[in-house]
């Protein structure tokens, strides 16, 4: 595997290590092991060398890697297979994967799909939603196009006003996150690009603006992950608690949508995040994105605080090289070096193909997990794709300036 380092100024060894670890290594891992032809759908516990851990389902994952089969078949090559394993996995959805009483959706299933279990939350939907756009792209199906605005729709109203799910907490406590408005932005973002969603801008801009008015926290530079229902700091565990990979996660979402616009205030918006969450998340003594830290001095409670997970590095990847070829401030490149060389050097297997999801504080392996009910075919290869991408128009840029 070619695992260039993008220390040099040349795009195209870079750009080859992540088309080449997308075509060659990652999607052909999960190909040849998750595949379940006896009972539909994606198994995704999976050991290192691939041999199945675990048969059940995470429906995240049977949207996510729907999803990435058919953004490869339009995005990059039309590829029968490709094409062939996302109707594959949509009817395993269809099957199985929502509760008819009342039309959301199940997050954890029996390997035959047997629902085992349903989140307060409607993430699931979000990534069906994406996985039925592409394959109305794909197809030109209408029917996946309604099926992507519903599901939505169901992702939209249930995350605003759940109905008929008894609340985590009490309302003594009443609080806000981020991961809502996130992953609305880049749902979004998908769905406009795949059947032109009527209202994607609406959703995108009142999703920005959540973060901006409650979560950026401009007098101790931070993007704070959950806060009062006015953007107030909490002073307790869940409050002081920063996830810095998902606040670059959601950077990133806002950096792409002023590329898409031409507003460089949004550009700039989504580097200031970047900014503050990498001098906060990234590990001065070890190298590498810690997975929690702390918005003061006090300890963090979770006990994995201080673990690396894979998908931080991932979105961090991403979010330093696009503000570098947004800005082309060089720090962002020098970070984009840091984080690529340190998690290509740690996380990713050279025997086995993929990467490992969970290594201790100094980068040795945790355990061999190549998946699970969270990690999957998604962090992963969607940063290999948009990374050989952001290249690619890179070098053809620099091509037509010469």
């Amino acid at each position: 595997m070619n695992n260039a380092s993008p220390a040099s100024t040349d795009c195209k060894p870079l750009r080859e290590t992540y088309r080449d670890g997308l075509l060659n290594d990652t999607l052909p891992f999960w190909l040849n092991h998750s595949v379940d032809k006896e009972h539909g759908g994606f198994i995704t516990s999976l050991d290192r060398d691939g041999s199945i851990v675990d048969t059940d389902k995470g429906v995240w994952q049977q949207g996510r890697f729907t999803w990435l089969l058919a953004e490869l078949y339009n995005n990059v090559e039309q590829r029968p297979e490709w094409l062939e394993m996302a109707l594959h996995g949509i009817r395993f959805i269809d099957d199985h994967c929502f509760d008819e009483s009342d039309g959301r959706m199940w997050f954890h299933l029996a390997r035959e799909g047997t629902p085992i279990r349903k989140r307060r939350y409607a993430f699931s939907e979000s990534f069906a939603a994406i996985a039925y756009g592409e394959l109305a792209k794909a197809t030109g199906k209408s029917e996946f196009a309604e099926k992507a605005k519903a599901t939505f729709q169901q992702f939209i109203e249930h995350n605003l006003d759940p109905q008929g799910v008894e609340p985590k907490f009490t309302d003594a406590r009443p609080c806000r996150g981020i991961g809502f408005p996130m992953i609305t932005i880049n749902t979004a973002q998908e769905l406009r690009e795949s059947i032109n969603l009527e209202r994607a801008d609406k959703w995108i801009d009142r999703s920005i603006d959540t973060i901006r008015e409650f979560h950026i926290k401009e007098d101790i530079e931070c993007v704070v992950e959950t806060v009062g229902v006015n953007g107030e700091l909490l002073d307790h565990f869940d409050g002081r608690t920063l996830n810095p990979g998902h606040a670059i996660e959601g950077a990133w979402f806002i950096m792409a949508e002023g590329k898409h616009r031409n507003d460089h205030s949004l550009i700039q918006l989504g580097c200031q995040m970047l900014d503050w969450m990498w001098q906060r998340g990234w590990d001065n003594e070890h190298g590498g994105m810690l997975y929690f830290t702390s918005v003061d001095e006090n300890p963090v409670q979770e006990y994995w605080h201080d673990m690396k997970f894979w998908w931080p590095h991932n979105e961090t990847i991403i979010a330093t090289l696009m503000a570098f070829h947004l800005t082309g401030d060089p720090k962002y490149k020098d970070w984009h070096r840091q984080v690529h060389d340190w998690a290509y050097k740690h996380f990713a297997d050279a025997e086995d193909g993929e990467w490992f999801g969970y290594l201790r504080r100094d980068g040795t392996i945790s355990n061999t997990l190549k998946g699970n009910l969270w990690k999957g075919p998604f962090h992963l290869p969607r940063m290999q794709l948009m990374c050989w991408q952001l290249l690619e128009k890179q070098e053809s840029t620099k091509q037509e300036q010469s």
